[in-house]
């Protein structure tokens, strides 16, 4: 099995900045497509970003593209996801996920149920 454990949420005043960290169970992390999701109050659970085994592929949800960043240190079992310039809109629960196997296309990888296995989530508020 797989366990991920989110952290660094809490609250961030718009304009300011936060990183996420997701840290993953197993020797076979890097074979893993890493991905973020997000789930604000009364709202589904939306794709946010996803980063391929080896960091060379990048998505990323329009919301956050040009203020988020996604990578991973493989070394460390561990993914981030960089909040710059964050929006009181981004606030939400933050869970990453985890899918064994290759990076399929992108509309795929940004659904829910291509992921495996989830974090508990962490929140992030961003207050204006």
């Amino acid at each position: 099995q797989v366990q991920l454990v989110e952290s660094g949420g809490g609250l961030v005043q718009a304009g300011g900045s936060l990183r996420l960290s997701c840290a993953a169970s197993g020797r076979t992390f890097s074979n893993y497509v890493m991905g973020w999701f997000r789930q604000g109050p009364g709202k589904e659970r939306d794709f946010v970003a996803a980063i391929s085994w080896n960091g060379g592929t990048l998505d990323y949800a329009d919301s956050v593209k040009g203020r988020f960043t996604i990578s991973r240190d493989n070394a460390k079992n561990t993914v981030y996801l960089q909040m710059n310039s964050p929006k009181p809109e981004d606030t939400a629960v933050y869970y990453c996920a985890a899918r064994s196997g290759p990076y399929f296309p992108r509309q795929y990888l940004r659904q829910t149920t291509a992921y495996d296995y989830w974090g508990q989530g962490t929140q992030v508020t961003v207050s204006s």
